[in-house]
């Protein structure tokens, strides 16, 4: 997994830095696990735009993840690994020895051939997803369930990870890739090692029209807007725009949106850093 270099044959090659995609060994993904997937344009049911800068891009196959590793006690052999048109980072397909095909998030080092297994007794190696009680103090963690059975649903993005740094009661602590630690239940799952492709933040598109064949449409900047428009817009010539906020006057750039007596502040031991 490394990152590519062109040369600047045109002005948008110049800056564009992208994945190789070494790790790729097929294009063509599993058809049984693939779905469809709809654009809303950023529009609602009545064809209202209720999110700006949402439309276009190209058209995307939705890959079904298997997020929480339920087929416990049953060896997987890793068949492809793939890219994912929905997510930063890599996917693998894992034929089981019982017939069954399914995609998870491919954790970074993982090559086709390799044994992986879930559930009770399933040794601590990269790929193997075991309850966090079972997990060696100190391991470097990913696809972290926040409650029992719900499946992962944190450090699941590219080159992200958590670590196991104790464990008491029926807690255990992690220090998260915010920076935040925090507690889960023991009986939660995890998969050993980091999520794949950790060199997509060094990654550079090199043109606007990228952004477009993501879905993303070009974004007006609040203080080149009308005060009609914009509580930061108006103004005579190129006027800050006074104080960072939303569109509906809220307060941005620090201002607290978490919610003070939110259920879990207490599994929470030290914040995330600013």
């Amino acid at each position: 997994m490394a990152l590519k270099k062109y040369r600047p044959l045109t002005p948008s090659l110049r800056y564009k830095i992208s994945s190789d995609f070494a790790e790729i060994t097929t294009n063509k993904p599993e058809k049984s696990l693939i779905a469809k997937i709809s654009n809303s344009g950023g529009r609602n049911d009545s064809g209202k735009m209720t999110m700006r800068y949402i439309g276009g891009g190209h058209k995307r196959s939705y890959r079904i993840i298997d997020f929480k590793r339920d087929k416990d006690g049953i060896e997987g052999t890793v068949a492809t690994v793939e890219y994912d048109p929905n997510r930063t980072a890599r996917i693998a397909l894992i034929n089981y020895k019982d017939g069954e095909k399914r995609y998870i998030i491919a954790p970074h080092g993982i090559k086709v051939g390799q044994k992986i297994m879930s559930g009770k007794g399933a040794a601590p190696e990269i790929g193997n997803t075991l309850l966090l009680s079972e997990i060696p103090l100190g391991t470097v963690i990913h696809n972290i369930e926040l409650r029992p059975g719900q499946g992962a649903a944190m450090a699941r993005s590219a080159g992200t990870y958590a670590q196991l740094t104790a464990r008491e009661g029926k807690y255990a602590t992690l220090k998260m890739p915010s920076g935040e630690t925090r507690m889960i239940l023991i009986t939660c799952k995890a998969t050993i090692g980091s999520a794949s492709n950790p060199d997509h933040s060094l990654e550079i598109s090199g043109k606007a029209g990228r952004s477009r064949w993501l879905g993303r449409r070009p974004r007006t900047r609040p203080v080149a807007m009308n005060p009609v428009d914009h509580p930061m817009g108006g103004g005579e010539g190129r006027a800050s725009g006074g104080h960072p906020r939303s569109r509906k006057g809220l307060l941005a750039k620090g201002l607290k949106t978490r919610y003070k007596a939110k259920a879990s502040n207490k599994h929470i031991i030290e914040r995330r850093k600013k």
